[in-house]
């Protein structure tokens, strides 16, 4: 069941590393949980708030980040599958593709 976890939470954290900036991880990675990923989307709370209307949309909920740190986090516990990540992740990919640029600098954290 462990590496289960980690599976799971690595192929979330390999897509946000390698999204060249577009969604940031602050925690350093010898310190990242295995339950639950947080993480921002360009510093930028319109496209964060975007970002978790249409993922509520379609099915992927309760991804609003902790009401003191506020971005996203995404809870993989053990009755999550590995298919609701990869269906987490390929939503990430096409909202990176349909938003590349984010919102309004005046939204900038």
């Amino acid at each position: 069941m462990a590496e289960r976890a980690k599976n799971k939470t690595q192929a979330l954290y390999d897509y946000i590393d390698n999204s060249n900036g577009y969604y940031i991880s602050k925690v350093n990675p010898k310190y990242r949980s295995r339950l639950n990923v947080p993480f921002r989307i360009m510093n930028d709370k319109n496209l964060e708030a975007k970002f978790i209307k249409e993922a509520y949309q379609l099915g992927l909920i309760d991804i609003k980040g902790h009401v003191s740190t506020g971005g996203i986090r995404a809870s993989i516990y053990n009755a999550m599958p590995m298919e609701g990540v990869a269906a987490l992740v390929d939503f990430m990919k096409k909202f990176k593709a349909q938003n590349p640029q984010g919102t309004n600098q005046s939204a900038k954290l």
